[in-house]
């Protein structure tokens, strides 16, 4: 299904990766950026772990664009959060009322890269579809580029679950903050987990964000710092 308004240039050699959007370049900013989204292009795992700001909105999109635009391709992403899924049966409301507040980041990432308008059509065209975690068992994604978000929220469960459901064609990049788990104190979240049993194996590549991959606003990055500096152990 071909959707014209993204190309991402940049060849192996190149210093510096952009995608050609609509709404004008987006850049990788720096060499973790640029690795990370070489992964990403050159593995059929990726995880990006690390503060929240390098590994979404500008590493996501663009390579997910480019891949949507193979033949019957479709997107799928995916939020691990302590309510998404089972319990939130538990809340009031609908469906959506109880798990768009999970998911909004993923919007918000896909309308600032593609605009309201084309992410509404494309949704509508079930290319893209975002659900909680949950709804993905028993689904094989084939010809797909499957993403998982907040995946620090995964139990060693889940992200197992998550992992299994990557098909033939596909791809997957998971992202997450290891410092930032919202998990009972006897869960451990699946993607500490994944960082000792997979890396080496063949076809996954991992890539570490810190502080100094923030590009949100200066304040945040010296937030960031502050508490990197304050946690002995970050659990990487």
């Amino acid at each position: 299904m071909a959707e014209p308004g993204a190309a991402l240039a940049g060849g192996e050699a190149s210093d510096e990766l952009k995608v050609r959007t609509a709404r004008g370049a987006v850049r990788a900013r720096g060499p973790n950026q640029t690795d990370y989204l070489n992964n990403v292009r050159n593995h059929d795992l990726t995880f990006g772990i690390g503060p929240p700001a390098p590994a979404r909105p500008i590493s996501r999109w663009p390579v997910r664009s480019r891949h949507c635009s193979r033949k019957s391709a479709q997107n799928h992403s995916g939020a691990a959060g302590s309510r998404s899924g089972r319990a939130a049966g538990l809340s009031a409301g609908d469906l959506s009322q109880k798990v768009d507040p999970y998911l909004r980041p993923m919007y918000d990432a896909l309308y600032e890269m593609m605009g309201f308008e084309r992410v509404a059509k494309m949704i509508e065209r079930n290319v893209i579809e975002v659900a909680p975690l949950a709804f993905m068992r028993g689904r094989s994604l084939n010809d797909s580029f499957v993403i998982l978000d907040e995946a620090q929220n995964t139990t060693n469960e889940q992200m197992k679950m998550f992992l299994t459901r990557i098909g033939f064609g596909s791809k997957a990049v998971v992202t997450g903050d290891i410092t930032q788990v919202d998990l009972p104190n006897t869960k451990q979240s699946g993607l500490r987990t994944v960082i000792d049993v997979l890396r080496g194996v063949r076809g996954i590549a991992f890539t570490m964000f810190t502080s100094r991959d923030v590009v949100r606003h200066p304040l945040v990055q010296r937030i960031v710092q502050a508490y990197e500096a304050n946690t002995p152990d970050s659990g990487a």
